[in-house]
């Protein structure tokens, strides 16, 4: 596990759960079925589409939003857990791009050359990409948390000419410049002054260097015309199943994600958003970073996940872009605050009258949970969780205490997004219907309906670098091989059952997807995370046999609070098996999970955190 090695969700505190003077509300009666029927009798009323956006590249975007926005805080950031977050104006960040734009271009001089980007969310990182997708060249962000080996590896594999990094990232690249394994010209520091000193400079230099032709006159940099068409972006896929490959995208790619968003969500720049997951991976860059941008929004940088619950509080962020295990953490330790409190009946009760009142068109579901919103920052309106499917009824929990919470789906060969939740339309547990640039249709479906989810759509891929072989085995027709598994209702909205790759074949034939089963598993408290997966028999003759086996993580602070301290692994293992022999009734025969493993240590994961199967089942043996 990388980038959330030690993830633990902080504990909200609820001192004085009054519920905003509303503590005797199981003493008021309602007339549900009442309500209920004389909501029903009123007319529906229609929806008013949002008005799309018709961008054709991002540079288009950054002209208009740093023009009109000029005056609104971009970004919002801390370097220090003590001080206040320091703001960035759009007019600031504008000048900035610009000016790194021009150095890297004729101070340089390394325009239309591949250029990594690596470190924490940081300013400079925001400036960095954006220069580069303007008219320096293409971008390849990567993963901060690779090694040095694995850093070399992808500098030779993009023919990367230069290295923007974080200092934080410092060493590491030190240790990659005196390899000598390389063939880049120039190492650039963030947050740096340092001047040009060989293979070395900082970024702050090279800003004022690109300052100063600008001021001689030096036009050049924007007046660079991008082909929407043309090969930006290169980022390397986590891997979850395969080898890392990597993702050619373009300027259209990305436009088109903040197009179709539009159509789907309204944000206004009054909108605050939160940035938590890494801005290497295309889900939070382009959903994160491009699209708020386009609104003229503010991001909040979070300063680690440590940090979370004083960042809520201080950035106070309307919007949340997330996946699922920060989701299902928040929502557990949120809720075992409450029950901590002795206030469960009385959030249920609340829950149960707010949500008829609001079927009447009365909604006062935020003022009623303002103690649960102001632990959030008080603001937040709308959380999006992608890159897994998550158990619909925490989604639904969030939309009864008074927060929108819309799903999304997509890959990085999407760039990301192919589908999303229409905020006016919502249906908790899918993963949203196609966005309106994208068909999706379900290949060979059983009699289920299930199937594999191809995709044709403008955010679509150009293709595999360097792999024309795997492009065409991706790409068949114009739709996309996503090897995810799953089916779309009458209404046009996709839910996805598993992951191709993932799935358990049994002797009789029979298809079992794992991530079914750790949905199930994921509602068992004692449970922190799990994963399912076929394991061969060694004790059986019959080799082709896989027994249903579960990988669990306790979760010791649950068990410790339910059956006391000092339990031995024994014991750990019987409490768990018995409360999994519960999910099992709930499965079909050949479903059940047959054998339990008790994991000590964290799961591998992407940087999205999903858990890499492949290399925890390699570990198997």
């Amino acid at each position: 596990m990388r980038i959330l090695k030690d993830f633990k969700v902080p504990n909200f505190k609820f001192p004085k759960f009054k519920m905003n003077g509303l503590s005797n509300i199981e003493e008021m009666k309602v007339d549900y079925d009442s309500i209920k029927k004389e909501h029903e009798t009123k007319s529906k009323k229609s929806v008013k589409k949002y008005e799309i956006t018709d961008y054709k590249t991002i540079k288009e975007v950054f002209q208009k939003a740093t023009t009109l926005y000029a005056e609104n805080t971009l970004i919002l950031e801390k370097y220090n857990s003590k001080e206040p977050f320091k703001e960035i104006k759009y007019k600031e960040f504008r000048s900035d791009v610009i000016s790194l734009g021009t150095a890297l271009n004729d101070y340089l001089k390394i325009k239309d050359t591949r250029i990594i980007i690596i470190g924490e969310n940081t300013y400079h990182w925001y400036v960095s990409y954006m220069a580069i997708l303007c008219g320096s060249g293409i971008a390849v962000p990567v993963d901060k948390e690779l090694p040095e080996n694995e850093i070399i590896n992808v500098i030779n594999r993009s023919k990367a000419t230069a290295v923007i990094y974080s200092t934080k990232k410092k060493e590491v690249i030190n240790k990659v410049i005196e390899s000598n394994e390389t063939d880049v010209k120039y190492f650039i520091q963030m947050n740096s002054d340092e001047e040009l000193n060989g293979k070395t400079v900082g970024l702050n230099y090279l800003i004022k260097q690109g300052n100063i032709l600008i001021n001689n006159g030096n036009n050049a940099y924007m007046d660079v015309e991008i082909d929407p068409e043309e090969f930006k972006v290169l980022l390397f896929t986590s891997g979850t199943t395969s080898n890392s490959k990597g993702v050619m995208l373009c300027n259209r790619n990305l436009a088109e994600n903040i197009n179709a968003v539009s159509a789907f969500v309204k944000l206004y720049p009054t909108d605050r958003f939160l940035s938590i997951l890494p801005l290497h991976h295309t889900y939070e860059s382009t959903i994160g970073f491009l699209l708020p941008l386009s609104v003229g929004m503010s991001i909040g940088v979070c300063q680690g996940l440590k940090h979370i619950v004083s960042d809520f509080k201080e950035v106070k962020p309307t919007a949340i872009l997330t996946v699922p295990l920060l989701v299902e953490n928040l929502y557990k330790k949120i809720n075992a605050n409450i029950k901590k409190s002795k206030k469960e009946g009385l959030v249920n009760s609340m829950i149960h009258i707010t949500n008829a009142l609001k079927g009447v068109g009365i909604d006062i579901k935020r003022k009623v949970f303002s103690e649960i919103h102001e632990n959030l920052g008080g603001n937040i309106r709308i959380i999006v969780s992608a890159a897994a499917p998550i158990d619909s009824k925490i989604g639904k929990w969030f939309e009864d205490i008074g927060i929108l919470f819309l799903q999304g789906y997509g890959l990085t060969e999407t760039a990301p997004i192919a589908a999303l939740t229409p905020e006016y339309k919502p249906m908790i547990g899918s993963a949203g219907k196609p966005v309106i640039c994208a068909d999706i249709k379900i290949d060979n479906p059983n009699e289920k309906g299930e199937g594999e989810i191809l995709i044709k759509s403008k955010t679509l891929m150009l293709g595999y670098y360097e792999d024309e072989e795997a492009t065409r085995e991706a790409i068949e027709d114009g739709y996309f091989h996503s090897g995810d598994i799953g089916y779309m209702n009458e209404d046009g909205f996709l839910f996805i059952t598993g992951r191709c790759k993932n799935v358990i074949v049994t002797q009789n034939g029979k298809n079992i997807y794992p991530e079914e089963i750790e949905l199930l598993l994921g509602d068992i408290p004692e449970i922190k995370e799990s994963m399912v997966y076929g394991k061969k028999d060694n004790e059986n003759k019959n080799e082709k046999e896989l027994i249903i086996t579960a990988k669990v993580i306790p979760d010791y602070e649950e068990l410790e609070k339910n059956y006391g301290k000092d339990l031995t692994d024994e014991q750990i293992h019987d409490i768990i098996w018995n409360k999994i022999k519960e999910v099992n009734r709930k499965l079909t025969s050949y479903k059940a999970i047959k054998r339990l493993e008790i994991k000590k240590d964290e799961f591998v994961k992407t940087t999205t955190m999903k858990i890499k199967r492949y290399v925890e089942i390699k570990k198997e043996g």
